[in-house]
């Protein structure tokens, strides 16, 4: 497979150093000028076809992976920590089912909701294949480089929302020569909130981004992840940050193939 260059990757390791020291909380990927002209080889819709059939592809492909998942949360009030979450799970598949094995996970100081826990360990790594396709508007809004990579820019947001159910709104950038998203932002909806004997629970998501790096010269996963975001709930405000970081990439059996580094 090609060879190619990603200075994004080094940045996403300063990301990560940043994540460690507290301060994650920038996007450091330089994305250029936005192209608003249309595709010259092809339509969008024939590139939405394209790039979903390809990420129907990987997650088949993902299963037959291993990797470690380390997810922090903090909560903050300005920059004053109030509680934290982490834990470090090692990921993997067994006929086709997700299964989590716990590797570190110190009490918590802050009390995660079941929505919480599913957009971390599933919409932070969002993907839209030909499956998911059907749910979704899918828009494009033009070309723009993200460092080296020449990509197509779509906007993504659920076509209905059913009750019980989430969804990615926001937009992911599709690399143009191996049509896989190498990078989305955006957040998890509906942000809940309930009523209950005239008192409003409220369970509020915050925007993210997540970049992928390439790993074995072919598909695009997940490496890093992160969120920086004020949440405003009827009665106050809470900041919350929340690094994610996917290493150890790995074919089920096999030694240590395509490890991501420096994340």
């Amino acid at each position: 497979m090609r060879a190619r260059s990603y200075p994004w990757l080094r940045c996403v390791a300063a990301l990560a150093l940043a994540a460690i020291a507290g301060l994650c909380g920038f996007a450091c990927a330089q994305e250029g000028e936005l192209d608003k002209s249309p595709p010259k080889d092809q339509s969008p819709e024939q590139i939405i076809q394209r790039f979903a059939a390809h990420e129907k592809e990987w997650k088949l492909v993902r299963e037959q992976y291993t990797f470690r998942q380390d997810i922090t949360v903090k909560t903050l009030n300005g920059d004053q920590a109030l509680g934290d979450y982490h834990q470090v799970a090692d990921i993997s598949y067994n006929q086709g089912k997700r299964v989590k094995t716990v590797v570190l996970g110190p009490q918590p100081s802050i009390v995660l909701s079941p929505q919480d826990l599913e957009d971390l360990e599933s919409r932070a790594s969002f993907t839209i294949g030909t499956d998911e396709l059907p749910l979704y508007n899918v828009t494009y809004v033009g070309q723009q480089k993200v460092d080296e990579l020449h990509c197509y820019l779509f906007d993504v947001a659920p076509k209905l929302m059913e009750k019980g159910k989430r969804y990615f709104q926001g937009k992911i950038w599709v690399d143009d020569r191996d049509l896989q998203i190498v990078k989305n932002t955006g957040k998890s909806v509906p942000d809940i909130r309930i009523t209950k004997r005239k008192r409003v629970e409220e369970n509020l998501f915050p925007q993210f981004t997540t970049w992928r790096q390439q790993i074995e010269g072919k598909y695009w996963f997940p490496t890093f992840s992160s969120a920086d975001d004020t949440l405003h709930f009827n009665s106050s405000e809470m900041r919350i940050k929340e690094v994610l970081k996917f290493t150890n990439y790995k074919q089920a059996g096999a030694a240590t193939t395509g490890t991501a580094k420096g994340n």
